[in-house]
């Protein structure tokens, strides 16, 4: 999941140069709101691909000596409840609702998202893999 998680870290920088150069160019709210949130979009996916990389290490889709067989048998571990996707998604819109509303919205959003990314990227941390 490295390259996974460098595609969206570039993605990001995009992004966020994108959203910098349209604030001081254009200074119009619906474009400055919809780069803001695909920074952050896209932030979160690269966070939790390197996490992912650092936790399991090299995939066999990521070696170019791989074998097909490596990649049979059980496919991963799917938690079966979580509260965590939904902390993220209501962090996510208070942080839109914040850009539209206030500053002071967004910090309280920004605590929310982190609860919510930070949990499902550290939930099943001390699992051991089988």
């Amino acid at each position: 999941m490295k390259s996974e998680a460098y595609l969206f870290a570039g993605l990001a920088v995009f992004f966020l140069l994108s959203d910098a150069a349209y604030t001081w160019f254009a200074r119009e709210p619906a474009g400055i709101t919809a780069l803001s949130i695909s920074f952050l979009m896209a932030s979160v996916i690269a966070f939790f691909s390197m996490v992912n990389y650092r936790r399991k290490g090299a995939r066999p889709e990521d070696r170019s000596d791989a074998e097909i067989q490596e990649r049979t048998g059980r496919v991963d571990f799917f938690p079966p409840h979580s509260r965590h996707p939904v902390v993220t998604a209501v962090g996510a819109t208070v942080v839109a609702n914040g850009i539209v509303y206030g500053d002071w919205l967004i910090l309280i959003g920004l605590g929310v998202l982190g609860l919510g990314v930070f949990g499902m990227a550290f939930e099943y941390n001390g699992r051991s893999g089988g």
